[in-house]
This record gives C-alpha cells, sequence and structure tokens, in this order.
C-alpha cells in the first residue's frame, strides 16, 4: 500500500519564486538577512541528485549539529555527508577560512576579554537558561581578542567523563595563546562543585604540558558568575 502513496514532490531552486532564492535575497537584502542555511547554499551553488542546494545546506548544519560544528569539521568529514564530494567539501572550507582570516586580521571587530565579568558578558546570553551543562573554551589570542568560543562538551559535568585532549584541541588548532574554561549551571547557582574543581585542576596541568595558558574558569548561572581565579581554586597552585 504505501508503493501506492502519492510521492513527495521534489523541489529545485528554480522552481522557488524568485524573491525566495538565496542568490536573489542576497542582491535585495544583503548577506545580514540570509539564514545559516541560505549563505551555505551561496557557497555550494547547486544541490545533489535528489536533493536542491538549499535542503542540501540545511542538512548539513543538522549534520554537525551547529554552524560552528561545521567549521570545525575536517575535510574528509565533511565528505561523510551524503552529496559532499571533495568539490563542495572544499568550497565549505575555504568559505570558512576566509571567514576566519577577516576576523584574525580585523581584531578590533573581535571581542576582548581583559576579565571574568568580559566572559560572562560574551556568554551569559548563551548559557544561562540551557537545561543542561555546556562546556565552552574561550580561545584567546596574544593581546586578549576572542578567537572562538567553541563547546566542547554537553551533559553533566565530571572530570572522569569529559575528554581533557578535546579542550586544547581548536587551541592548538587555531594557534590560540592562552584559553579560558567556562560552564553553566542549570539551577542557576553558579558555586563551583568538587567536579568543577578537579576538572580545572586537570585542565590546568594539561595546560602546562601543552603550553596553552589557562586563564580561568568562569562558572555562570541565571544571573550570576563565579570565578575560580578569583576565587583562589587551584589556579593559586600555578
Amino acid at each position: 500500500m504505501a508503493d501506492n502513496a502519492p510521492q513527495r514532490p521534489h523541489y529545485t531552486i528554480p522552481d522557488l519564486p524568485a524573491a525566495s532564492r538565496p542568490r536573489e535575497r542576497l542582491a535585495r537584502l544583503g548577506p545580514q538577512a540570509l539564514t545559516d542555511a541560505e549563505l551555505i547554499a551561496i557557497v555550494l551553488r547547486s544541490g545533489a541528485e535528489g536533493i536542491n542546494v538549499l535542503d542540501l545546506a540545511t542538512q548539513l548544519i543538522r549534520f554537525f549539529r551547529s554552524l560552528d560544528g561545521l567549521a570545525r569539521a575536517t575535510f574528509e568529514e565533511l565528505q561523510q555527508h551524503r552529496g559532499v564530494g571533495p568539490a563542495k567539501a572544499a568550497q565549505i572550507m575555504a568559505a570558512i577560512e576566509l571567514g576566519r582570516r577577516v576576523m584574525r586580521d580585523s581584531p578590533e571587530q573581535r571581542p576582548r576579554v581583559q576579565s571574568p565579568a568580559d566572559v560572562a558578558g560574551l556568554l551569559m546570553s548563551d548559557l544561562a537558561f540551557e537545561d543542561q551543562e555546556h562546556v565552552k573554551i574561550v580561545l584567546i589570542d596574544s593581546r586578549n581578542y576572542v578567537i572562538a568560543t567553541p563547546t566542547v562538551y554537553k551533559g553533566s559535568l565530571n572530570s572522569a567523563h569529559v575528554r581533557v585532549g578535546e579542550l586544547f584541541k581548536e587551541a592548538i588548532r587555531r594557534n590560540a595563546a592562552a584559553i579560558i574554561l567556562a560552564h553553566n549551571h542549570p539551577s542557576g547557582d553558579p558555586t563551583p562543585s568538587p567536579e568543577d574543581i578537579a576538572l580545572t585542576r586537570q585542565i590546568i596541568e594539561a595546560g602546562n604540558l601543552l603550553n596553552v595558558q589557562v586563564l580561568d574558569h568562569v562558572i555562570l548561572g541565571r544571573q550570576t558568575w563565579v570565578s575560580l581565579k578569583e576565587r583562589g581554586l587551584e589556579f593559586s597552585r600555578r
């Protein structure tokens, strides 16, 4: 019986009204008006067999869970997605690298962190009301400008579960001078737990071995935050 069910029509970009096509929308409204998927669709230029480029771009973001996840994917990982071959993987990586170089060449356009309050201000709106713990690392260059703030872990924070090596992977790849660890407490109370302190100790020790300075560990609550460095927890041992 399922064989007789009507098939969902497959739409291509030319099937869309001209005003809804990504390139036409960009020309009319500017790039800032487009969604992430529309911008990626313009970079890719064409879809693949059975899928238009806009749907392919949307699936890519879902597959890698976020735009940041897509930006961190390797050449090989991009090609694991159906419809992405070497050419499309190269197009995505080239566009992302151009964006990184613009940010690197214009540091004044990036946030600068010089205190735990700056870190809290940077991340509070993203993390304060999450219903599970998210661990982020703030990658810092030699002048305290933010390079990126990737999420490296989600779930109940336990030093036995968090892979410390993952925290430094992006720092090394992006040549960060230092990192700041940050995570939220869904309860709203940012008081450091024994697990928070133990994880901080591990990260500082790993940073010393890898020659990547760990500047602080900031814990975010609903409206408040705590700096482990300001409280003299673990950082006083350095």
